[in-house]
């Protein structure tokens, strides 16, 4: 027998925009004309745009004159459409070999690397409000290695066979998909993530309503494109857009609802596993839920580390991408004896770090993401503020009148239980912990406590 075999795939090479670099060229050329012009982002279900007269504006974080385009919101009515043309694809879909669906999808990768590698990355950009690097690593590279290693690892899963005990018995093992729909709920912050949440069930033979964040349409247009260039068929994936409750009301009570694939708050999944729960009986299945959220991401330092290491990790790990990132570090527990050091070093880094658009590639950072994150990150700057238990050592600064702009911040409080402790805040704000070293072991009980 005859089988397709697929080489076990590397990481797509990450490249480093230096100046003068012809991607640093390519990928200016590539801002330049996303810039220039606006675009419109419709709805795709069934393969064909739909375009609703609910027409919303897509302008940059870092830039509120910038208008990236325009977006149409669909509402109940495009949902249930996108369900029924999944549900149509999925018998054709699901009968169809195992290794030409990875092909599709392999196909995705090459024109993600290839000929889409530096629009996808303008794209996120100005979108996204990321630096070059930031995006090339997370547009781009980490995509491609989902769309590759996914491919491979259904092959490596497929090849795990059961024994045959005897010889007159043939032991098989197969897998089908689920009997319905995926719906795949995306976050802003990975345009990766995004890609990967309808994509991964899509190449084991499902279909999927996806819903990406409203705030990063403009980016999930580019992604649509390559995956119907790529050969996907119509209604296998259908891109939906609009209030995610409005969406999510027909998703939750339609009877075909097969599962969930979702990145994002803790509240919002904890909100969806209950109404799945409330509406079972409505389901010809059990839904399976799968769910990646949020946290409060620590380092804790012991009085044996190096300074400058734990300064960098401080500062990369809190700051990158304005630290809208659920593996984001946001709160620190150093010893006495090691804090002096690291403060200073970490105070220079912080003085150091440029903040404003990504299209100048000097800027370490770079806006939040809208008026909502802003909104909630300076409250909780505010509050750290006024605290009779906190101070605010650098940073501090919040400013809106050009795009998003919140300075990095760095917090040293004297109580454990504060507020920035304990709570996910999704912004560049780092909280700092002094505790007495002799106390190590009850601050890291502290530590393994203080956030659920």
């Amino acid at each position: 027998m005859g089988t397709y075999r697929m080489a076990q795939p590397v990481n797509e090479p990450v490249l480093s925009y230096a100046p003068g670099s012809p991607e640093r060229k390519k990928l200016e050329a590539a801002l330049a004309d996303l810039k220039s012009k606006q675009i419109e982002v419709p709805l795709v279900i069934d393969g064909k745009e739909i375009r609703t007269d609910k027409k919303v504006k897509m302008t940059a974080p870092h830039d509120h004159n910038l208008i990236l385009g325009y977006a149409y919101h669909g509402g109940k009515k495009e949902t249930e459409l996108a369900i029924e043309s999944a549900m149509r694809a999925h018998k054709t879909w699901a009968a169809m070999p195992k290794h030409h669906r990875a092909a599709i999808f392999l196909k995705a990768a090459d024109l993600l690397a290839g000929p889409y590698r530096y629009i996808v990355n303008a794209a996120t950009m100005l979108a996204h409000s990321k630096n070059a690097y930031q995006a090339e690593i997370d547009a781009v590279c980490e995509l491609v290695d989902f769309f590759r290693f996914n491919a491979y690892y259904m092959q490596v899963i497929s090849d795990i066979q059961p024994i045959n005990p005897d010889p007159l018995i043939w032991n098989r093992l197969d897998y089908r998909p689920l009997e319905g729909f995926i719906y795949a709920v995306a976050p802003f912050n990975f345009v990766s993530i995004n890609g990967n949440l309808p994509t991964a069930p899509a190449m084991w033979g499902n279909v999927a309503v996806w819903k990406p964040a409203s705030s990063v349409l403009y980016t999930s247009h580019f992604l649509m494109k390559i995956f119907i260039e790529a050969g996907l068929p119509a209604g296998v994936i259908n891109f939906v857009t609009g209030k995610s409750s409005e969406i999510s009301e027909v998703v939750f009570n339609n009877e075909n609802l097969a599962g969930i694939h979702f990145t994002g708050s803790t509240a919002v999944f904890q909100g969806m596993w209950k109404t799945i729960g409330t509406n079972i009986v409505k389901y010809k299945s059990y839904p399976r839920i799968v769910g990646e959220t949020g946290g409060k991401d620590f380092i804790f330092v012991h009085n044996s580390a190096v300074p400058a290491q734990v300064a960098t990790a401080i500062t990369r790990g809190a700051f990158e991408y304005q630290g809208q990132k659920c593996s984001a570090a946001s709160r620190t527990y150093v010893p006495k004896s090691l804090w002096p050091q690291i403060k200073e070093i970490v105070m220079k880094q912080i003085s150091e770090i440029k903040m404003g658009d990504p299209c100048d590639f000097g800027n370490f950072m770079n806006a939040v993401i809208d008026k909502s994150a802003y909104d909630s990150i300076k409250a909780y700057v505010d509050f750290a503020k006024i605290a009779p238990d906190a101070k605010i050592i650098a940073g501090g600064h919040c400013d809106d009148s050009k795009g998003y702009f919140i300075d990095a911040t760095l917090i040293e409080t004297t109580n454990p239980k504060f507020k920035t402790m304990e709570e996910e805040i999704f912004g560049p704000v780092m909280t700092v912990y002094v505790y007495d070293d002799a106390d190590f072991d009850k601050t890291l009980k502290l530590c393994d406590e203080t956030s659920s």
